[in-house]
């Protein structure tokens, strides 16, 4: 009888603990909303109070995504360092004051590491930049107010309205750069950027260009004028277009596009260079990754001496022509989170930026042999999932380890599936999709949290039928709504022009842009690419011009 009783007392307490171990950790405080200038702010990890002392806790993200300012950690000394143009805030976790351009100042909470984020007291960061701070308890809300910043006015002249922003309505805010603010009548206060191909020198540099740096620099310099001037305040630039590097590598070899041979070094650090510009006009410089396409056909002899096709033939897919890395292999998978970690250790980018290269979409992609070797799934499709799976989570997580500032984020196809092969699908008939074609389960990166931020390129009209632009917008922001995974858009302006429907008109971007007002879980959009931009398809960078207020 006693020991039944200590089995019953030992299961009560077991039950007791695993169900105060299932309660997510600030789980009271996730319907805190944070507000600037009555736009709500996006924070990939919950803000919580710090209890005795009341201080909402924000991850950086929120300071430089959503306010704008410049932010850095430094893990050797745990420090924080946040930059706007007149103030210098630098805090240390563990320490009771913080330095505000130098002088110490008393602080009631310090930094703290939550959930692999660094997270700084939103009220004292918000107050030292100038932001007037307003908490509303009934609500649980969270207003920063910029100085001198007026909300607009309904059509009678009465102040618009805003849920938990203290009577305020969703305002035009600055850009994520924090130097080009937009200011137009539809002007988006989110993320706003351009992809930069470097693959066949599409967008940059060009082929005349080859082994002059100077013509390299003056060409990337004029590009991003260029697109700052239409009001755009982030580039994604491509610096591993096919298993090379567009900078000094000790893993990989110097891509051909700099010098039209690969592993010919091009006098100079074209991504240090890259950054510094990037950053000195307020721009965001997102590192963009090709990850698993080794070459762009498969002429293995043309390639550098230490190019992975020739250091580890047996990792390589030859599929439709194309040369590939093979996921299935978890050293290749490896090799190329290493080689993505270098530049995260060495630079100081915004973001590491992965496209749709995980699987070919079409074609025989010859995997038996790995299969059969690493394979723990009856379903070869199954298992195929979980390499890219596998991959997305690994190299996620060496970013935030290493640098918790840099976001991590994944442009996949624009259809995740159809509804008709899955009820939780978009209402599309693509022929191609994410899931059952790239082996792409973006939805499980999501949910699981393995990203910041998430790109689907929409890359079709409001009038397509078989895959409608406003159709994917309201599947993608249902995916990512409550996940703290911001969501931007993939729009493609290289379509203008075009046959397809829907593309004779450069407002159709813009018709796209409004469609996204509808949808508060969409922070931004980026546009494929540059180039298409650049030379101005129906005038779209007149439009763009004129609807951000560039």
């Amino acid at each position: 009888m006693r020991l039944g009783k200590w089995a019953a007392l030992t299961m009560m307490l077991l039950v007791y603990v695993l169900t105060a171990l299932a309660q997510p950790a600030h789980a009271a405080d996730r319907s805190i909303g944070i507000y600037l200038d009555g736009r709500k702010l996006a924070s990939d990890v919950s803000p919580f109070i710090v209890p005795k002392v009341n201080v909402t806790m924000v991850p950086l993200r929120v300071i430089s995504e959503g306010i704008g300012a410049s932010v850095a950690w430094t893990p050797q000394t745990r420090t924080v360092t946040i930059d706007d143009s007149s103030v210098t805030i630098e805090l240390k976790a563990g320490a009771k004051n913080g330095l505000v351009n130098g002088s110490s100042v008393a602080l009631e909470a310090s930094v703290q590491n939550t959930q692999g984020r660094i997270m700084v007291p939103l009220r004292f960061v918000g107050e030292q930049l100038g932001l007037l701070v307003d908490w509303s308890q009934s609500d649980r809300t969270i207003s920063l107010t910029s100085p001198g910043y007026a909300p607009p006015t309904e059509p009678d002249g009465s102040p618009g309205s805003n849920p938990g922003s203290g009577g305020t309505s969703p305002g035009t805010g600055e850009g994520n750069g924090g130097s080009h603010p937009g200011s137009g009548p539809g002007a988006s206060s989110g993320l706003r950027g351009a992809w930069v191909s470097t693959v066949f020198n599409l967008d940059w540099p060009t082929a005349a260009s080859y082994g002059k740096q100077d013509q390299q620099k003056q060409e990337f310099t004029k590009l991003l004028d260029e697109l700052q001037h239409m009001g755009l305040n982030a580039v994604f630039v491509q610096v591993r277009p096919a298993g090379d590097a567009l900078y000094p590598s000790q893993l990989v070899p110097w891509s051909k596009v700099l010098t039209g041979t690969q592993g010919k070094d091009p006098g100079y650090d074209p991504l240090a260079f890259m950054i510094e510009e990037t950053h000195k006009r307020g721009m965001q410089f997102h590192a963009w990754f090709n990850p698993f396409r080794a070459n762009t056909d498969a002429k293995i002899d043309t390639l550098a001496a230490n190019h992975v096709a020739k250091q580890h033939p047996e990792w390589i897919v030859n599929s439709g022509g194309t040369i590939y890395i093979n996921p299935g292999i978890p050293e290749a998978r490896q090799h190329i989170i290493d080689a993505v970690m270098e530049v995260v250790s060495r630079y100081d980018i915004d973001g590491v930026h992965l496209d749709d290269y995980f699987y070919p979409s079409g074609g025989t992609f010859d995997d038996n042999a790995a299969f059969l070797t690493y394979g723990l799934f009856k379903n070869k499709a199954d298992w195929r999932r979980n390499n890219i799976n596998l991959f997305v989570q690994q190299l996620g997580s060496a970013i935030h380890d290493a640098k918790p500032a840099v976001k991590f984020g994944i442009s996949p196809f624009g259809v995740w599936r159809n509804q008709s092969v899955d009820p939780t699908g978009s209402a599309t008939k693509a022929g191609v999709t994410a899931y059952d074609n790239m082996y792409a389960d973006v939805r499980t990166w999501i949910k699981s949290g393995w990203l910041d931020y998430v790109i689907p390129q929409i890359y079709w009209s409001l009038s397509f039928p078989a895959a409608r632009y406003d159709t994917l917008t309201s599947w993608w922001s249902n995916e990512v709504r409550g996940t703290g995974v911001s969501l931007y858009i993939g729009h493609s302006p290289y379509k203008l022009g075009t046959n397809e429907a829907g593309w004779q008109d450069a407002h159709e971007i813009t018709r796209q842009l409004d469609d996204n007002k509808q949808h508060p879980e969409v922070a931004g959009d980026v546009f494929f690419s540059a180039k298409d931009l650049r030379r101005n398809p129906l005038g779209i960078a007149d439009v763009l011009r004129a609807y951000y207020g560039g």
